[in-house]
């Protein structure tokens, strides 16, 4: 464990890659995310948006540095890295046990937490995403797509992270469930809390970010603020470029 100091952000990559067998699909990446900001991650499919958040996260081979709250956690698992403070929502689905019961997924989620910390955090949990405490009893895999989506980000939450790393959150969800998971981010952001979401809804990445980066080819191509997000001309403009 080495301790960064060049950056304040709650995340901090630097010249990030990432790789799959031989085949090198991000190239010298550079991001950051402060406390209680949210940041997109934008561009079309095969661009490496996936591939470079499971780098960040220790699921997917890369090099480069990765610190969360100043501390580098370059060559940890994608175990160790949750301990540090860094929880990660895959984009595939089979983030939940579906054979399982609502409650029993969440207190899986809280075996990184100490044992005298697991109500407190599992109320909050449920405070967030209150339709998980009326499914308690129910088993995962007969949720909907956004409960099952809710739940998988609650049993990251159970770590209690500084940063929260979203793959396609809003993949496949009905449009209803987009204002609970906007609200439940401000909420995180709210306590402090960096997410990093990559997205390929624009609008709804519009709605969530306060900072963007579109990528393309594994290379970062555009970036932008909150003010830019809502110009969507030139948010779609950018997209397209890098399609």
């Amino acid at each position: 464990m080495i301790r960064h100091d060049n950056s304040n952000a709650v995340l901090a990559g630097s010249a990030l890659t990432a790789a799959h067998g031989r085949i090198q699909v991000v190239f010298e990446v550079d991001l950051e995310v402060q406390s209680g900001e949210l940041v997109c991650v934008l561009g079309p499919n095969g661009a490496g948006k996936s591939s470079l958040l499971g780098a960040i996260a220790g699921a997917v081979r890369g090099g480069g540095t990765v610190s969360v709250n100043g501390i580098t956690l370059t060559g940890m698992s994608a175990h160790r890295r949750a301990r540090y403070g860094l929880a990660f929502v895959p984009e595939r689905r089979g983030n939940i046990f579906t054979g399982m019961s609502v409650a029993e997924n969440l207190e899986l989620g809280l075996r990184l937490a100490p044992v005298e910390s697991r109500v407190a955090i599992r109320t909050r949990i449920l405070d967030l995403f209150p339709i998980l405490n009326q499914r308690l009893q129910a088993t995962a895999g007969m949720l909907s797509g956004g409960e099952q989506q809710m739940l998988a980000i609650g049993m990251a939450l159970g770590r209690e992270p500084a940063v929260l790393v979203l793959d396609e959150p809003s993949q496949g969800l009905a449009p209803v469930i987009f204002d609970l998971l906007q609200g439940a981010f401000e909420k995180l952001k709210a306590n402090g809390i960096g997410l990093l979401v990559a997205e390929q809804n624009l609008p709804f990445a519009a709605q969530i970010a306060d900072r963007y980066v579109v990528l393309a080819h594994g290379v970062i191509v555009a970036s932008g603020n909150r003010a830019d997000l809502q110009n969507h001309d030139q948010l779609m403009a950018a997209y397209l470029d890098a399609a």
